[in-house]
């Protein structure tokens, strides 16, 4: 039986034995009850607006108004346990916020109630965090997405959210799922990554580290490819911090990620359609609006489809120095999807007219990939240029090559040029930056499997 089976039998009680609640696990009936009390008597919309610190004494006094109307006494650290719990429940986001509040977690993925795994230094591992059920779950889900407009149900089974602090997050229920409710956290550090950040991670190198920050200063259009969970956004938020001040910037994202310590920044967010199905706003509308809007530079956090096209036309057209995302394995991998969503938008043109526009609007590619040790690397950063024949050259400037592995199994390599003289050399001198000759020599001792040059 339910510690409370109505409130009127609450009030009707006298105090309740604090050793018997804190021994019999009453502890989660208590939060229960009063996460409902809270739910229909208090606005706990209000309480989500405030500071950290002002929503735990919000909710202190309630549950204190509360237990006094019921002449309920619990010992002092059960109350605690019992006030934390709460307001991860009513007002949190329930088992995960230990794990949110967890710097050095970078996913969170939700397979089951009873089956939690977390990603720590690019590496998998089972928690001992778990939900009561199914229904626990769920509400966990139903806390990230009202807030937002969004909704998961059977007619709409898929949703993609963000917390306040910035994470992703992506839920599905059944019946897509065969498991029930899966969530996937991609969280996000408060203070985004620099360049000098990742080189100290061994991502890329000082010199790859120089090259890149001066394509982007010197408004050369840059495309990073890459796998899930490569680090392509996290290069992307860096890289855009070469953007000189005084440019004015227009980022698009499917869901806001970026976050650019400068000023004059217009951020655009798409929009899923309603309950009707009308209202959607897609990718595709927001860069085609984002060129009435005086941009310097156009950011789009990923193109998946037609608004590949219109990015194309945006850097064939006066906007030099733009940056974007794409899903590939490789460099020519990067090419052909942006051909194939070329096609995508309908645009009935020939193979050589597309290929014309993807070498007059993209000037490099820049790979990164996570390797089977969980270390996340830049593999490639190669230039384009059309030849002969209708067929696009797709040079290594500087490139990662794989050596081995040790007996930890960490990856081992090195990063080098590979000799090949970038073409841009010349535009680079009109900004005024000069790169000796020599900062392209690529280091003897590494055996090269390929010349560094692709033709497709």
């Amino acid at each position: 039986m339910s510690l409370f089976q109505n409130k009127g039998e609450a009030n009707a009680r006298n105090d309740i034995d604090a050793s018997f609640v804190a021994n019999s696990g009453y502890i989660d009936e208590l939060v229960e009850h009063y996460k409902t009390r809270l739910l229909t008597e208090v606005n706990l919309e209000q309480i989500t607006s405030l500071k950290e610190s002002d929503k735990r004494l919000k909710i202190e006094r309630y549950v204190s108004q509360f237990m006094a109307e019921e002449k309920v006494v619990i010992p002092r650290q059960d109350k605690e346990k019992l006030l934390s719990n709460l307001i991860d429940e009513s007002i949190g986001f329930g088992p995960l916020e230990p794990l949110l509040k967890d710097d050095s977690i970078t996913e969170i993925l939700v397979n089951s109630p009873r089956e939690v795994y977390v990603e720590r230094n690019g590496r998998l591992e089972r928690t001992n965090v778990s939900f009561k059920d199914e229904s626990h779950v769920r509400h966990i889900v139903d806390r990230v997405v009202a807030p937002l407009g969004r909704r998961i149900d059977e007619s709409s089974p898929m949703v993609d959210a963000r917390l306040p602090d910035g994470s992703r997050v992506n839920a599905i229920i059944s019946p897509i799922s065969l498991a029930g409710t899966i969530i996937s956290i991609r969280k996000f550090r408060k203070t985004p990554f620099t360049m000098d950040d990742l080189e100290t991670y061994n991502t890329f190198t000082n010199k790859m580290s120089i090259f890149l920050k001066v394509l982007v200063e010197t408004k050369l259009n840059v495309l990073i490819s890459g796998g899930t969970g490569s680090g392509k956004t996290t290069l992307l938020n860096a890289l855009a911090k070469s953007i000189p001040h005084g440019e004015r910037v227009i980022t698009i994202e499917d869901s806001a990620e970026l976050k650019l310590d400068r000023s004059n920044v217009v951020g655009m967010e798409s929009r899923p359609p309603n309950v009707e199905g009308s209202g959607e706003i897609t990718i595709r509308n927001l860069v085609k609006n984002s060129l009435r809007m005086r941009p310097d530079r156009i950011i789009v956090g990923e193109v998946r489809g037609a608004e590949a096209f219109d990015m194309l036309q945006a850097m064939n057209t006066g906007h030099e120095g733009s940056l974007t995302t794409v899903h590939s394995n490789t460099p020519i991998d990067a090419i052909n999807r942006v051909e194939g969503m070329v096609v995508m938008a309908g645009m009935d043109l020939p193979t050589h007219i597309i290929r014309d526009y993807i070498v007059g609007a993209l000037d490099y590619i820049v790979q990164v990939q996570r390797l089977t040790d969980g270390t996340r690397k830049i593999t490639n950063i190669s230039e384009l240029e059309k030849i002969e024949g209708n067929k696009i050259e797709v040079r290594d400037i500087f490139r990662f090559q794989r050596t081995g592995v040790d007996s930890d199994g960490n990856i081992r390599g090195d990063y080098t040029p590979t000799g090949i003289i970038p073409k841009c050399l010349p535009h680079l001198k009109i900004f005024g930056i000069e790169l000796e000759r020599d900062f392209f020599t690529p280091k003897e001792e590494v055996d090269y499997e390929h010349s560094g040059v692709y033709t497709l």
